[in-house]
């Protein structure tokens, strides 16, 4: 690649070690690579992970930094995940990728790189009766890797926690995307405030915004120079995707949200190229991109992609990694494994992967390459 990745290792490497020197057998950092290296092979559990060590032998261990001829094995490991200090570690990943996000730079999209946040419960381990199991996220629009995670105790306190998530990111050029549940007024000042942008969708939780937005594109006559438009077309399968965008000023100088520029109607129709039959979906949405900043074309870009972080990271941690049928439940060892395999799929997505399942299957062949990933070349 022509854009260095800054180095994992290092970032983790800044992460204190819970534990007294005196009796300590593996050092904390060792541990933690072999976590990562373990996991973009594929590694599911923690169990895998301490039989990666047993199956490649002595020497991955020795260059993961192991004395040790031996790896940890799953009891230690799990003391070890069970008691290092959850919010150290997501707060050195969100470091690392801000640090990701500086080299990756690019003035050409930089001022729309999205941002959205979504939350996802982790089901096994919730149904165990783990706490804290459903987990915020925000991703990179642009790199796909994930930005930070915060645990919450369930869906409905992340109305709560949002603002804590968002205190942790640079958003200066930045768009945060999010759904209907988060858009409240407290929550678009705090994007405003951290020099970031917000689309939001707009549903029934605020029915007076959600009337005025629907009166904004009413088809009156002096409300169309007031109103830009723009679509897409795309195929998938036997399916063929069409949205429709319409973006409004009405409300601008009105509205009392914070940083309110226009207003948008999405109509997104799927055509079944077999049958005819045409299904149609209306949503709308607020955002604080003015029209000189982002014509409708771009916000219909902006809008979709807000589904990456379901299908590139919720989607893949489910599928590829079976994160729902983790049982794991003691301390915050759930949330550690979560930001572990967000880790994984950051590194490959940033070394090019598409297929998140078929690069665990290359780098468990090439480990070489699962090593010089996190920051680990030949020689060291």
């Amino acid at each position: 690649m022509s854009t260095e990745v800054p180095s994992l290792a290092q970032a983790l490497s800044l992460i204190p070690d819970f534990r007294q020197a005196q009796g300590r057998r593996y050092e904390l950092l060792p541990v933690l690579l072999l976590a990562c290296v373990a996991v973009m092979c594929g590694c599911r559990s923690q169990s895998a992970i301490a039989e990666w060590g047993s199956n490649y032998g002595s020497r991955w261990l020795m260059r993961l930094g192991f004395k040790s001829s031996r790896g940890p094995s799953q009891s230690t490991l799990h003391r070890i995940l069970r008691g290092i200090n959850h919010l150290l570690v997501e707060r050195a990943l969100t470091t690392w990728a801000e640090h990701v996000l500086m080299a990756f730079a690019c003035s050409g999209r930089e001022g729309l790189d999205g941002f959205p946040v979504d939350g996802k419960t982790l089901c096994g381990s919730c149904k165990q009766g783990a706490e804290q199991t459903h987990l915020l996220s925000c991703l990179s629009h642009r790199l796909g890797i994930v930005m930070s995670q915060l645990a919450v105790s369930d869906q409905t306190n992340e109305i709560t926690r949002v603002d804590e998530l968002v205190e942790g990111l640079v958003l200066e050029g930045k768009v945060v995307t999010a759904g209907a549940l988060l858009t409240r007024r407290g929550i678009c000042r705090g994007i405003i405030n951290r020099g970031g942008d917000y689309l939001l969708v707009v549903k029934d939780n605020q029915p007076q915004l959600l009337e005025d937005i629907e009166m904004s594109f009413a088809d009156y006559w002096w409300l169309r120079d007031s109103i830009g438009q723009a679509s897409l077309t795309d195929q998938h399968g036997d399916r063929i995707h069409r949205w429709e965008m319409k973006a409004s000023t009405l409300l601008e100088g009105y509205s009392r949200w914070p940083g309110l520029r226009q207003v948008l109607k999405l109509e997104r129709m799927v055509t079944n190229k077999r049958t005819g039959e045409v299904r149609r979906e209306v949503s709308y949405a607020i955002t604080s991109l003015g029209p000189e900043r982002a014509a409708p074309a771009e916000l219909i870009k902006l809008w979709r992609e807000h589904w990456h972080i379901e299908n590139r990271l919720h989607w893949v941690r489910d599928v590829t990694f079976d994160e729902d049928r983790s049982q794991v439940r003691a301390g915050h060892i759930p949330q550690v494994m979560a930001a572990l395999r967000n880790e994984a799929i950051s590194l490959m997505r940033l070394m090019g992967a598409n297929n998140i399942a078929a690069a665990c299957r290359r780098y468990a062949a090439r480990p070489a390459e699962a090593l010089a990933a996190v920051g680990i070349h030949p020689g060291e």
